[in-house]
């Protein structure tokens, strides 16, 4: 039974760690960059989008096609950086736990 609660404790304790990141990673912002950092996006780390940055010799009207692609491209990057920051985040919080490995909490 003492296991019973030690694993409970844990679980409650991890639920908490889970509920701060959650409110964390709101704040934390990453960077996504493509064409040679010519086009930058900026987003939380949950994927809410902040900002976008372009390279002024970007904008022109007959390389529009070019621009969106870069910046699909720009916000796929930084997408890839905020899931591996909510990865990294986690296994954090998870270290101590006996979970099976490959299972995803988020």
């Amino acid at each position: 039974m003492r296991d019973l609660m030690g694993i409970m404790k844990q679980a409650q304790a991890m639920q908490d760690k889970m509920a701060s990141l959650q409110n964390e990673l709101d704040q934390v912002e990453v960077s996504g960059s493509s064409g040679g950092g010519a086009v930058r996006v900026t987003m939380t780390a949950k994927g809410a989008m902040k900002g976008v940055a372009l390279d002024p010799d970007l904008l022109k009207p007959d390389e529009r096609e070019i621009l969106e692609d870069l910046i699909v491209a720009a916000v796929n990057d930084a997408r890839t950086k905020a899931e591996t920051t909510m990865q990294e985040r986690m296994a954090e919080i998870t270290k101590d736990l006996p979970i099976p490995p490959g299972l995803k909490l988020f």
